[in-house]
């Protein structure tokens, strides 16, 4: 780590549950900075100790003052270079370290990310669900009436959508999901991704709700849903596209979209819609 007039900011990604995923540079980074932010210092420190890291940690979470950002802008200013961690995963997703980054980036510092785990995109890969077009909306609102208006927001969405959910609210969160999308919504559960008791459930969202009520081990744990857009108007891959519009270069709308749907395995109506779309651009 070259050590410059002015010092570096690391974004540094930690596991999300199996210290067996830590990079070697993470491992170099951490070890060589000067200080590490963290949400909560005492969970950081089992795992830096695991590793023999010795830097100082300063706690830097949603309810630090800016003085903590102050503090570690004074420390990049002279010289030093400044690591941030979460408690697991990669910082900056769904926590407030953005502030930070803005801040660091707006006075002329450098911003360096250590790629690692990310329990949303860990999830989405396993989930068998559609993965070229996502949102990630961080938790959804902790009372029902405020999810259910959430949850009706991702009606309009076209594509797969993520949350993290914590593990004494999932259950609620599959019912109002149920009552807003439909209990035949495809939707996945992956839970305690990567530790000794991991589990993924695949389904509609009645067939999750009911195996979650009737297992109270997948009440538990840290959590990740991701569920599907909605059968007529999901969003076809960038692939079928592409093959659509080589396939309405020769034939009508209509023999083009039975030609796709056949080649990709898509419903003809939603490959209908998507070539009525192209061709009214």
């Amino acid at each position: 780590m070259k050590k410059d007039p002015c010092g570096t900011l690391f974004i540094v990604s930690t596991p999300i549950g199996n210290l067996a995923d830590m990079s070697h540079r993470a491992i170099k980074t951490l070890g060589l900075a000067d200080c590490i932010a963290c949400e909560d210092t005492r969970q950081s420190k089992k795992l830096l100790d695991h590793y023999r890291i010795n830097s100082s940690l300063i706690a830097y979470h949603e309810h630090s003052s800016a003085k903590i950002t102050d503090k570690l802008l004074t420390m990049l200013a002279r010289g030093r270079n400044v690591a941030v961690i979460s408690d697991s995963g990669t910082p900056l997703i769904s926590d407030p370290g953005f502030r930070l980054v803005y801040r660091a980036r707006q006075e002329g510092y450098e911003v360096v990310p250590i790629p690692g785990s990310c329990a949303l995109i860990a999830a989405l890969c396993v989930s068998g669900l559609a993965t070229d077009r996502f949102s990630f909306i961080g938790f959804l609102p902790s009372k029902s009436l405020q999810r259910k208006e959430a949850l009706k927001g991702l009606q309009k969405f076209g594509h797969t959508v993520i949350c993290y959910e914590s593990p004494h609210r999932i259950k609620d969160t599959l019912c109002d999901a149920i009552e807003i999308l439909g209990a035949n919504r495809n939707a996945f559960i992956a839970r305690e991704m990567t530790k000794m008791y991991e589990t993924y459930l695949a389904g509609n969202l009645g067939e999750l709700a009911n195996l979650v009520s009737c297992d109270t081990y997948q009440q538990k744990g840290e959590i990740v849903l991701v569920i599907e857009a909605p059968n007529e108007c999901r969003e076809i891959s960038l692939e079928a596209e592409r093959i659509l519009l080589l396939m309405l270069k020769e034939f009508s709308v209509s023999k083009a979209a039975l030609l796709t749907a056949q080649i990709t395995g898509l419903a003809k109506r939603t490959i209908y819609k998507k070539a009525l779309d192209l061709t009214d651009r």
